[in-house]
């Protein structure tokens, strides 16, 4: 019997039983599915993964408050005491720590994305899963991670002498809306860094300039004049989220009207795109 005459009953057995090829791509609503049965697999991996990311240094987690605190002290003498850029801004110590968290956030988000798939060869070659999992749970790792830094943010800003009032509940929404963003270009990188390994060396290049580009050490408004650069630079997604943070802790900062229509474009855009982005790619992840 030829080999064209023996996989037509094949074909047909494989369609009478319903059976697919392992490796096929699902569609997207049985992704989802699977997804969400493997909710706790995702929440297992993320506490996980929290709990070992530190554990060879000595002061373990603190680390993860630690790091954004000695940035936000080096940005502040460089550009606030010897640039002086905090003669134009109320409050420059808070507005400062509040851009640099917020911001670290994003970074690590997509930082820990690109590794995602290339950092975990061994798991995606040995169990049968949705890849979006790893990232996915990564970026609730970094999402853990700001929920204790924002402890030690809030106590800063109080410090500071700004008051506590409801205005600091819209940090919750703000830092969501941030998070699904976040989730989104976690998504992509994940799948250029499964096929572009080196990408993760040429991040840190690309968010140092976001971060220079976001209003993180200054005030848009204070350092560019009214036109299509400031708006441009003020509807940057990294920009629209630290202004929404600074609006809700500081009662000396007033984010643009416009800011929550743009976080949340933002938000969902990013992950839409990112999450059809990466299901596209889904056979492919750990080959090769």
């Amino acid at each position: 019997m030829s080999t064209t005459a023996s996989a037509v009953p094949a074909a047909q057995l494989a369609a009478r039983y319903g059976l697919v090829p392992s490796s096929a791509r699902p569609s997207f609503d049985t992704y989802v599915k699977a997804l969400w049965q493997r909710r706790h697999f995702i929440a297992a991996f993320a506490t996980s993964r929290a709990a070992t990311q530190y554990s060879g240094a000595r002061l373990g987690q603190v680390w993860q408050v630690l790091t954004p605190l000695m940035n936000a002290a080096v940005y502040y003498f460089i550009f606030g005491v010897l640039f002086q850029t905090r003669g134009n801004i109320e409050n420059f110590e808070a507005f400062l720590v509040t851009g640099v968290f917020v911001f670290a956030f994003t970074q690590r988000s997509v930082a820990v994305g690109a590794r995602a798939i290339s950092g975990n060869l061994g798991l995606i070659r040995a169990l049968h899963f949705p890849r979006a999992a790893l990232p996915l749970s990564l970026t609730i790792v970094e999402l853990q991670q700001l929920l204790v830094s924002m402890v030690v943010l809030c106590g800063i800003v109080l410090i500071t002498g700004e008051p506590l009032t409801g205005m600091w509940l819209l940090v919750v929404p703000a830092v969501l809306l941030q998070a699904l963003f976040n989730t989104g270009l976690a998504l992509v990188l994940a799948r250029v860094g499964a096929k572009i390994p080196d990408v993760s060396q040429l991040l840190p290049f690309v968010t140092r300039t976001w971060l220079y580009l976001s209003g993180v050490l200054y005030s848009i408004p204070e350092r560019t004049s009214p036109g299509p650069l400031r708006d441009v630079m003020m509807a940057n997604p990294a920009a629209v989220y630290i202004e929404l943070v600074r609006d809700g802790l500081m009662d000396s900062h007033t984010a643009p009207s416009y800011a929550w229509y743009l976080a949340i474009g933002w938000a969902v855009v990013a992950f839409c795109l990112g999450f059809w982005y990466f299901w596209a790619g889904e056979v492919k992840y750990g080959r090769g």
